[in-house]
């Protein structure tokens, strides 16, 4: 049981730590408007984290071939989805209302969680890289019983929140000694990043390409 634990703590710290376009939310979100509100956006992802988690413990022959099959039409959603918030943040105004000590006044953390869970989602790539990380850590609960499932899921969530909470903590302790200039070309260039990367996706989408 302490294997399986430790196996999942790290699985989902693996998972949610490469910078992504969520992990690029959760900093944009913490100078902008405080550390729960980065916080709360890897808390959406790690939900859906979670979910692909549990689908590949339960089959993954099965789920690889489910996802293959609706794979185009997942990516071209998630690739427009993406667009959409991008664009949004780009065009947001960073500085409006905003004091480097300071927390906001409006909590929009529903919004948050929602739009990271679907963004996070989105991405069914994530599918294959719990299958390389449980055939690299021998990562079998299943077939342990019904409670090291439990046990492995409740790990790869922990792991998860454990990144987020660090990330989010971190950027938040340089939010004080980010300058107004600094804080609009992180969010135009977070939104560009966002846009690019879902045009590209749109596109490969339309032309029968997996990113």
């Amino acid at each position: 049981m302490i294997e399986t634990i430790v196996k999942g703590f790290v699985i989902g710290l693996l998972v949610s730590a490469p910078m992504g376009p969520v992990n690029m939310l959760c900093v944009q979100r913490t100078l902008n408007r405080g550390r729960w509100h980065g916080f709360i956006t890897g808390i959406g992802a790690m939900f859906s984290d979670v979910i692909y988690a549990l689908i590949t413990l339960l089959g993954m022959s099965l789920a690889e071939d489910l996802l293959r099959k609706n794979e185009m039409l997942i990516q071209l959603i998630g690739s427009v989805v993406l667009f959409l918030f991008g664009y949004v943040v780009f065009r947001t105004n960073p500085l409006k209302g905003w004091t480097p000590s300071a927390k906001a006044e409006e909590t929009y953390y529903f919004r948050d969680f929602i739009s990271s869970f679907f963004i996070t989602f989105s991405n069914v790539a994530i599918i294959f890289v719990f299958i390389t990380l449980y055939a690299r850590f021998t990562f079998t609960p299943v077939t342990e019983g019904s409670g090291y499932l439990m046990a492995a899921l409740a790990a790869i969530s922990i792991g998860a929140l454990v990144w987020w909470f660090f990330l989010s903590s971190f950027i938040s302790r340089l939010r004080r000694h980010f300058n107004r200039r600094g804080l609009v070309i992180l969010n135009k260039a977070v939104g560009s990043i966002l846009i690019i990367i879902s045009i590209i996706g749109i596109l490969l989408s339309i032309f029968g390409v997996t990113f």
